[in-house]
């Protein structure tokens, strides 16, 4: 069956509010671990993940960087409007580039409180008296276009900071609608991983939010290699599937950076035969985005990185028995020859149940939402014992969602 034909009510459990974690524990590595392997569950601790993982496995790790992308701004009537800060503009060419513009960005957002917003109207960011630093940035909004569900703003503030570092000042941590909780102190570090690199994301990737330096100085000691991409995280990641298919569903397209070291890294890796584990779905995404990159350039089949270089539904749609090794040598070949240290591409691939993984063997998440994509690419993983495995995590007390417990699922 294709997946876009797959019905999201057979993707759904119950999920009492109390398994929700509302806060992380005390010590990032004290969270429970569930493991997966053939029909077998066992649990443990995160702090003795290198038992489970044999030697010379290589984790793959997202080193994306949340960023304060709630803003509260107020109109000269004092009416307030909420700002949260998707993604950039189309006219920059990567998050990057757009994260260090000088005084003046375009971007992507959503609006609360839009129906008290004239486009014409310029409105001015909630600055507190004794913060100098907010009133030092002078910080505005104006509306260039409205869009279905979102806005294109225009934000400018004193061109002495990059916007990255105007966030920072003005912004604050955006949790996840479902801890329904504003952020404190804490989440500043806690809602970032220790490998949180480049500023992008809007949402952390939370699998890894349970490594510590302890806990990779026992991995290495178990001889298990580490490698770092980039995959900036969207909004879309918290929306729920509404349609009663997936093909009434828009998958969101997220932004991933991979240089030629990961590359050659993955390539050693795949020939060795040892695993190549993802630590995080969006780890996983990018792996096998790069994958179907590496087809598209073999065939000839893409005119050009600017887009979406990797469609929704471009691995059911287009067959390929390339190996991995090959596709990812053609990614490398592609960026030799065109002199790129990087590749930055956009993927709004979806992987649900009838995916067949092309780099992965295994897996290391947290235990996400009933009727979420994140659940699909978990079931495609592991198939129907999805259901076991979390009613085992439900009946076990388990911690859900981005500050909870999680899991090493391997391929089944």
């Amino acid at each position: 069956m294709h997946p876009s034909l797959l019905q999201i009510k057979n993707f759904t459990y119950h999920l009492p509010d109390e398994k929700i974690a509302r806060y992380p524990l005390p010590e990032r590595d004290a969270s429970k671990l569930l493991v997966f392997e053939g029909a077998k569950i066992t649990e443990d601790g995160y702090r003795n993940l290198d038992q489970y993982l044999p030697e010379k496995t290589l984790l793959i790790f997202n080193e994306t960087k949340v960023i304060h992308a709630r803003l509260m701004f107020q109109k000269a009537t004092g009416a307030k409007i909420e700002v949260f800060c998707l993604e950039p503009d189309e006219r920059y060419p990567d998050v990057q580039t757009a994260m260090m513009q000088y005084g003046s960005v375009y971007w992507k957002c959503l609006v609360g409180g839009a129906n008290k917003w004239k486009d014409e109207q310029e409105i001015q960011l909630v600055a507190n008296d004794d913060d100098a630093a907010l009133q030092s940035l002078h910080l505005t909004a104006t509306v260039v276009e409205r869009m279905q569900g979102s806005f294109i703003l225009k934000l400018h503030w004193n061109e002495q900071y990059s916007f990255a570092e105007a966030l920072q000042i003005a912004g604050k941590v955006p949790l996840p609608p479902y801890l329904n909780r504003e952020a404190d102190a804490a989440d500043q570090h806690r809602y970032q991983t220790i490998f949180a690199n480049n500023e992008g994301s809007v949402a952390a990737r939370t699998a890894a939010l349970h490594f510590t330096p302890s806990l990779l100085e026992r991995l290495m000691e178990h001889h298990i290699q580490t490698g770092f991409v980039t995959l900036h995280v969207g909004a879309g990641t918290f929306k729920p599937v509404k349609s009663d298919t997936m093909e009434g569903h828009d998958m969101h397209a997220e932004w991933l950076e991979a240089d030629t070291e990961l590359l050659q890294l993955v390539i050693r890796q795949l020939e060795s035969g040892h695993p190549v584990v993802a630590v995080g779905t969006t780890s996983a995404r990018t792996l096998e985005s790069l994958y179907w990159l590496g087809v598209r350039l073999n065939r000839n089949d893409i005119e050009g990185l600017e887009g979406i270089a990797i469609p929704q539904w471009y691995a059911y749609d287009h067959y390929s028995d390339m190996t991995a090794v090959d596709a990812y040598k053609t990614v490398l070949l592609h960026m030799q020859q065109q002199q790129l240290p990087k590749i930055i591409i956009r993927t709004q691939i979806i992987i649900a149940p009838g995916y067949q993984f092309k780099v992965i063997e295994g897996l290391i998440t947290n235990f996400h939402q009933p009727q979420s994509t994140l659940l699909l690419l978990v079931s495609a993983l592991v198939g129907d014992a999805w259901r076991e495995i979390y009613e085992y995590a439900l009946s076990r007390d388990f911690r859900f969602l981005s500050y909870g417990d999680g899991c090493l699922l391997w391929k089944h």
